[in-house]
């Protein structure tokens, strides 16, 4: 007997069947079976069907004999079914890679419950997706299993039948069925939920939804809309016939209300002649159930009638018209406001120790504008040092620092009188450049993949990017940092701008470069890393010919199993991936269950770092400050070609590598499992990386930043190219053409 049983309802979807069945088939978990109902379709997806079962036995395919429609073609699969559990899928959404494996390992952590409840993507005709808006009430379910009762938010994702896994004993013991007509999820699932002994949650996505231009049930125009009465009519009879569940009936109730008053408000459910009628079958439902609790505000419309609906409905989008001019002339007003006020302050004396800070848009005290100010409140604590920060990251900030928000009158109040402007991405177009201003421009790291003007030739990769704006803003730069030659020549080409490179190394580096040994202590106990454990840090970087950016290398479970129990497997995905559904394909799951860690929202990557003994990355500029730590790197390129067909790349980093190359997970594994990993050719491919890219990281070069570009000392070992005849007003520059070795780089 399977495990699983995934029961395919198919109508219709030739276009997209074959995605569907090899998102199962292709499953790392394989003990499955696969029940596809043919519901008399009229195109090729019965013959499609008939293919795949020929050819892989774990398909079983039930033709009908006549169209019965969604619900019960799900119920003809039902008595087909063996497996411990049910999984609906409909044939025009996919399985996530590894979603069987982690729905598995849910369900033997929970021992069996009832029902599982996972997350779900939408995936958009156009490209986009979006992840469910609701899956924290996932990522905070308790996680040994609960009722409806103690968990009544599970109540609130959507009610729908394919984001979930049942016990098929307890689907059989209750009689569970779908009924006929549209929206039949509601019935099914309300009942299934709230009689549940015990349901269990899991925040992973496990299923791609699709939301398809056409052909939707839900999107058609047609009065079938009108089945959601009968749909909760349905669910109210059960509730009827099981009094334990009478406490739902004021919740159920109010569901009912928002649930049709959504489908009228769609412009495409409904025709429109038919809107009022469905307005007064809802009104009638709603009277019939109504119980003693009050009726909700946005609900009482139901009980004033159609007419007044309508009037409600017309003043909403005049308000909203009228809200957004008003907000158009409140935004228009303060911006000229705030041009006023730059344009005053602009007027006023630049002040000589007032350095402004940002890092990565605003995200914090971070990076390598974070290490020159911690050596500016040593070297030079007459230079008052504030940060732009968002309000969301202010309260994260360390003690002592003082900060303003972007776009604020103190923020421009600031920027309109400092001296010293230092940040790693390029200020907005609202900071002007002042005569006898210094913009210390620091960049991310050491580039392997092409930046600035070079990503003209790669569309793809350029997408959203305005290049000739990113070079206005570069056009304010006065220096920029660079920690090896070949960055030199790369910001030279790539941002053709009149401004000097100082050979300072990278600020952020230079705890990399004196690390001491126990400095990644804190990471590992905060994180529960044994001490003696081998920490493997895994970096992948973003791919740019894949919507979304994220593609998972390898399966992350099986390479933290195969690594041995005395090690640690810790995952960084790149910062842009931080926020979207790569981490709930399984990232944060893992996380959960003790797999692995998840670094992404370390806010430092240099703890992250100096607590790990390897790295695996792909094409990360990680890599380049890793290497200051002289321990081993294996770079994981196996799919360089599209990589560098898509983004472009400064260098063949496969014959350029700071240790091993694997080109598959094969290779990978082996490289561990065989201990080349850190063998001595890797040691020599290191040295050689370091010496070619960690030139200029001596563990000084935040110090080196204070003393030579703000208080003007000389420095014999930078080299910063002599500026430009006529622009000398910097302080720092001007003294650094007289003094030292300076000179074209």
């Amino acid at each position: 007997m399977p495990r699983f049983s995934v029961i395919i309802p198919v109508f219709k979807v030739q276009g997209f069947l074959r995605e569907c069945l090899d998102s199962v088939l292709g499953q790392s978990y394989g003990d499955f079976e696969v029940v596809a109902v043919d519901d008399r379709s009229p195109d090729g997806c019965g013959a499609i069907l008939d293919e795949y079962a020929e050819r892989d036995p774990r398909v079983r395919v039930l033709h009908l004999p006549e169209n019965v429609g969604l619900g019960r073609a799900r119920n003809a699969g039902m008595p087909l079914a063996t497996g411990d559990f049910l999984l609906f899928l409909d044939s025009d959404d996919t399985l996530t890679p590894g979603a069987l494996r982690a729905i598995a390992d849910r369900l033997e952590e929970t021992r069996d419950p009832d029902v599982l409840v996972f997350d779900y993507i939408r995936t958009y005709w156009w490209g986009g997706t979006r992840r469910n808006v609701l899956a924290q009430v996932l990522a905070e379910a308790p996680e040994d299993g609960f009722t409806a009762a103690g968990h009544p938010e599970i109540l609130e994702l959507l009610m729908v039948v394919w984001n979930k896994v049942y016990r098929r004993d307890y689907i059989t013991e209750h009689g569970f069925e779908f009924p006929p007509g549209y929206y039949e999820d509601t019935p099914w699932t309300f009942p299934v939920l709230l009689t549940a002994g015990r349901i269990a949650a899991m925040d992973r996505i496990c299923l791609s939804y699709r939301q398809r231009r056409q052909g939707s049930i839900l999107s058609t125009t047609s009065r079938k809309h009108f089945d959601i009465h009968e749909q909760y009519e349905r669910l109210f009879a059960y509730v009827g016939t099981h009094p334990e569940l009478d406490r739902w009936r004021p919740y159920l109730h109010r569901k009912m209300g928002e649930h049709c008053l959504d489908i009228l408000a769609k412009p495409d459910r409904l025709p429109p002649s038919d809107k009022g009628e469905f307005f007064r079958r809802t009104a009638e439902l709603f009277r019939r159930y109504r119980t003693r609790e009050p009726v909700p505000a946005e609900l009482r419309v139901l009980e004033r009638g159609y007419a007044l609906y309508q009037a409600a409905q017309r003043a909403a989008a005049s308000g909203d018209a009228m809200s957004r001019h008003g907000r158009q002339v409140r935004q228009a007003v303060a911006g000229r406001v705030k041009r006023g006020w730059s344009w005053a302050y602009g007027k006023r004396p630049l002040d000589p120790n007032l350095a402004v800070y940002s890092a990565f848009s605003h995200r914090g005290v971070l990076g390598d504008p974070a290490a020159i100010h911690r050596a500016a409140r040593d070297l030079a604590p007459h230079i008052r040092g504030v940060w732009v920060v968002r309000e969301d990251q202010a309260e994260h900030l360390p003690p002592g620092v003082e900060y303003v928000l972007p776009d604020t009158l103190a923020c421009r109040q600031i920027t309109a009188r400092a001296t010293y402007f230092v940040n790693n991405v390029n200020w907005p177009y609202a900071v002007a450049k002042r005569p006898g201003s210094v913009h210390i421009h620091t960049h991310q790291g050491t580039p392997l993949k092409y930046m600035g003007t070079d990503l003209l030739g790669k569309p793809g990769a350029r997408h959203g990017f305005d290049v000739p704006g990113m070079l206005r803003r570069a056009d304010r730069w006065d220096y920029s940092l660079v920690a090896n030659r070949h960055s030199e020549l790369v910001w030279d080409r790539a941002y053709p701008c009149d401004f000097a490179s100082a050979r300072t190394g990278s600020p952020r580096n230079d705890v990399l470069v004196n690390a001491k040994p126990g400095d990644g202590a804190a990471f590992r106990l905060r994180h529960g890393i044994p001490e003696n454990d081998t920490v493997v840090l895994y970096a992948p970087t973003r791919r740019d010919h894949v919507r979304g950016g994220h593609v998972e290398r390898f399966d992350l479970v099986r390479f933290a199993e195969e690594l041995g129990e005395d090690h640690t497997l810790v995952v960084r995905l790149h910062p842009s991936l931080a926020d979207g559904p790569a981490r709930g394909m399984g990232l944060t799951e893992l996380h959960r269950r003790g797999v692995l860690v998840d670094a992404t929202d370390e806010p430092h990557a240099e703890e992250v770092m100096l607590a790990s003994d390897a790295l695996v990355t792909d094409y990360s500029a990680l890599m380049f400050d890793y290497a200051n730590l002289d321990r081993p790197i294996v770079v994981h390129a196996d799919d360089w070609g599209a990589y560098t067909a898509s983004r472009g790349a400064y260098f063949d980093i496969t014959t350029g590598a700071p240790g091993h190359v694997s080109r598959s997970y094969r290779e990978l594994a082996w490289l561990f499992a065989s201990g080349c990993w850190r063998d001595t050719e890797s040691a020599e491919l290191r040295a050689g990386f370091r010496e070619r890219y960690c030139e200029f990281d001596d563990g000084r070069a935040a110090e080196r930043v204070v003393r030579t570009l703000m208080l003007g000392e000389p420095d014999v070992r930078a080299v910063i190219p002599a500026p430009a005849a006529g622009e000398s007003d910097a302080p720092a520059r001007d003294l650094a053409s007289k003094s030292g070795p300076w000179g074209r780089g």
